[in-house]
């Protein structure tokens, strides 16, 4: 039956066969599938992550962080394979019930406190912190708004235009018409901003631009879904320059490092444990001493 044949029943049913490339990960009721504790390292900070966008918004976060002096932000980032559900084991659940990366327990205080959703992670750490957030006033409301723009505009791109242009089982019009329309326009409401300012809050660099490079310079940059022409990106000309600018500072090139499984192995920091291990534990190193 084809797409414009279909008829919707009067109560969905989950067809696991129809979930396409997801279809093992992917299921309509939440909660564990297996037990499973999480593995707890010696810093305040426990992040349970995959170098995803969203994932790679929080280690470049705490880089950031480590790079101004923080020591409180020295952290374990241990590795969630989503593709093989480890996000659905019972320790992972008990930090995050939604079964998604990032997730985050800060053991900082006499209490463990757990932090989940990206954005979320990003404002905990900004105001445990007091950094890469302004304080009060005007510009803590653009940072904020910004921050929560990309929060409910990212599923667009990712769930919406990422899903049916590279993933899903068979490519539809309709679709990707819709989200692509819908990622162009996020891309020109960001590239009008940055035409009138350095960062997306404004003067200064903020937990707003570490929360939506990952995915929209990700884009531009052709890093993610491999519809850089497609979306005619090279036209989005201070969104490229802001992308090119975020990419080079040091905190950034490491924190996309971390819990990251493709490309060159020598990018790749599967879990980080020590500054060091940048240096010393990328998955190449790790190859040429088995």
């Amino acid at each position: 039956m084809s797409a414009a044949e279909y008829e919707p029943p009067k109560v969905w049913t989950w067809n696991k066969a129809n979930g396409g490339r997801f279809a093992n990960i992917n299921r309509p009721v939440a909660g564990p599938t297996h037990e499973k504790e999480l593995p707890v390292g010696r810093h305040p900070l426990q992040l349970y992550s995959l170098a995803t966008p969203n994932g790679v918004k929080v280690t470049i976060m705490l880089e950031e962080l480590l790079a101004l002096g923080h020591a409180g932000a020295e952290y374990d980032a241990w590795l969630i394979r989503i593709g093989e559900g480890d996000q659905f084991g019972s320790g992972f659940v008990a930090v995050n019930p939604n079964s998604k990366i990032p997730a985050l327990l800060d053991r900082s205080g006499p209490t463990p406190v757990r932090v989940f959703e990206s954005g979320a992670i990003l404002l905990h750490l900004a105001e445990k912190f007091g950094a890469f957030l302004p304080k009060d006033g005007p510009a803590r409301a653009e940072t904020l708004s910004w921050l929560f723009w990309q929060m409910g505009s990212a599923p667009y791109l990712g769930g919406g235009f990422g899903h049916f242009y590279a993933y899903a089982p068979t490519k539809m019009e309709y679709p990707i018409d819709r989200f692509a329309m819908e990622a162009k326009r996020q891309l020109d409401v960001l590239d009008r901003r940055l035409a009138e300012s350095e960062f997306i809050a404004g003067a200064d660099y903020t937990i707003a631009d570490m929360a939506i490079w990952p995915w929209y310079g990700g884009l531009v940059k052709g890093w993610i879904y491999g519809a850089a022409e497609f979306l005619d990106v090279q036209s989005y000309s201070h969104v490229q320059r802001w992308a090119d600018l975020i990419a080079e500072r040091p905190a950034v090139k490491r924190g996309r490092m971390v819990n990251r499984m493709q490309g060159d192995p020598s990018g790749q920091l599967r879990e980080r444990h020590a500054a060091s291990d940048f240096e010393e534990r990328t998955q190449d190193k790790l190859d040429a001493a088995d």
